[in-house]
C-alpha cells in the first residue's frame, strides 16, 4: 500500500468509478507530500467545466496552480504540515478522533485494513491513519479487481468508519490557517469530494 501513486485524473473518456479512483489517488499524492512541478504543471492545464461545488473547488486548485510555483508549494507544505515539533496542521484520524496519535482509532484502522489484506508498506514513515493513506485505500477499493473487497459496501464502511468522522474537521483546520494558500484549496477539493461521497453512500 502506498499513498504516492499518481494516478490519471483528465481523461474525458473515464467512467465514473474511475474518475472516483483517480480523484482519491490525486488527494493522496497532494496530501503525501509536496506537489511536483509536473503534478502543479498536469492539474494547471486541466479544464474547469461546471459550476457544481465539487467542480467549483477543483476550478480552484486549477487556479492555484496556475498560480503556484513547486518551491511555495514545498514551503507551505513543510511550514503546515510538517514544522519543528507538533505540525500546524495535523494529518492524522486518531489525532481527531482522540485527541492523540497512536491511539485506539489506528489500531481499529489496523484491524480493518488486516482484513482487507492491506499493510501499511515498510519504507513510507506516517502511520495508516494519515489522510493519504486512507485515500489510497480508498482508490484501490474502487479501482481493485478484487470483488470480495473491493465493492461498494466495503467502501461505504471504511469511508464512514474512518475518513467521514474527522476529515472535513481537518480540511477545515487547514483553510482557515493563515499560511495556507495553495494547500487550503486541496483541503477545499477534499471537503467537496467527501461530501459528494457521503452523500452518494448515504443512498447507496
Amino acid at each position: 500500500m502506498t499513498s504516492t501513486q499518481t494516478l490519471r485524473f483528465e481523461a474525458p473518456d473515464q467512467g465514473e468509478e474511475t474518475a472516483r479512483a483517480d480523484l482519491y489517488g490525486l488527494l493522496a499524492s497532494l496530501f503525501y507530500a509536496p506537489a511536483s512541478k509536473d503534478l502543479i504543471d498536469r492539474i494547471a492545464a486541466s479544464g474547469q467545466d461546471g459550476d457544481g461545488v465539487l467542480e467549483q473547488a477543483w476550478s480552484g486548485l486549477v487556479d492555484a496552480c496556475k498560480r503556484a510555483s513547486a518551491d511555495e508549494v514545498r514551503d507551505e507544505y513543510e511550514s503546515l504540515f510538517i514544522g519543528v515539533g507538533k505540525p500546524d496542521v495535523m494529518l492524522y484520524g486518531s489525532y481527531y478522533l482522540s485527541g492523540f496519535l497512536m491511539e485506539k482509532p489506528l489500531a481499529a484502522l489496523r484491524d480493518d485494513l488486516g482484513k482487507l489484506g492491506l499493510q501499511r508498506d515498510e519504507a513510507v514513515p506516517e502511520s495508516e491513519d494519515h489522510i493519504a493513506t486512507l485515500c489510497e485505500v480508498m482508490r484501490y477499493l474502487i479501482a481493485s479487481d478484487d470483488s470480495l473487497h473491493a465493492n461498494v459496501a466495503t467502501q461505504k464502511n471504511f469511508f464512514a468508519t474512518h475518513i467521514q468522522p474527522w476529515a472535513d474537521t481537518m480540511c477545515e483546520a487547514v483553510i482557515q490557517h493563515p499560511a495556507a494558500r495553495f494547500h487550503a484549496s486541496v483541503a477545499r477539493l477534499a471537503s467537496a469530494f467527501f461530501a459528494v461521497e457521503a452523500q452518494a453512500f448515504d443512498m447507496a
